[in-house]
């Protein structure tokens, strides 16, 4: 007959998925960072072509023909910074900070991770933008004429490459906060039994 030790704690799904997580996540962070960097060199791309095409420039005015090349580089680089986006959100959950108590008792893992969140979401907006506004004066079939912006699309690529850096430190800092509260809830569990067999 088995006899089941009383001090073992049986793994919780949360326990799981962290174990999970914990061994996909070099992988999760190279693919982010390769997804960020592709978009990054898309958006470079992507100015290049622009700067090809025939333009008139006039005072503050630029006439121009759009770059289909452009357009699909710039589309490419959109989508790529979006899903790396999503893809570094969803696998590190959500680390927030709900109340003053919990920001009195946050730890420099879960400050980080919060931080690296807000900076993530940040350059992702702007980012999108520039990268959206350069690629939509791409998008016309004919000449037109509006107010000057260059270096839109080669900025936004530059971003992407910052925004791969602030979404693996949210990963990675996420997971280390994820890991403090699962020894925390551990340790609690065990004395919680402790005290049961006491």
């Amino acid at each position: 007959m088995h006899t089941r030790d009383s001090g073992a704690v049986p793994p919780t799904a949360r326990d799981r998925r962290f174990e999970l997580v914990k061994k996909a996540g070099f992988l999760f962070c190279v693919l982010i960072l390769v997804m960020d960097v592709v978009a990054g060199i898309l958006g470079i791309e992507a100015e290049k072509a622009e700067n090809q095409v025939k333009h008139l420039k006039v005072r503050v005015f630029e006439c121009r023909e759009p770059s289909y090349k452009a357009f699909k580089l710039g589309l490419a680089a959109c989508v790529l910074l979006v899903l790396a986006h999503a893809i570094g959100n969803l696998v590190g959950g959500c680390v927030c900070i709900w109340s003053k108590e919990d920001l009195n008792r946050v730890t420099a893992n879960k400050q980080l991770a919060v931080a690296s969140l807000i900076f993530s979401w940040i350059v992702l907006a702007v980012a999108f933008s520039m990268l959206m506004v350069g690629t939509l004066s791409n998008s016309k079939s004919r000449r037109s004429c509006w107010i000057a912006h260059h270096r839109l699309l080669s900025i936004g690529g530059v971003l992407c490459f910052i925004h791969g850096l602030f979404t693996v430190a949210y990963f990675v800092s996420a997971e280390a906060t994820r890991k403090e509260d699962r020894m925390m809830g551990l340790q609690q569990r065990q004395r919680a039994q402790g005290q049961e067999h006491a």
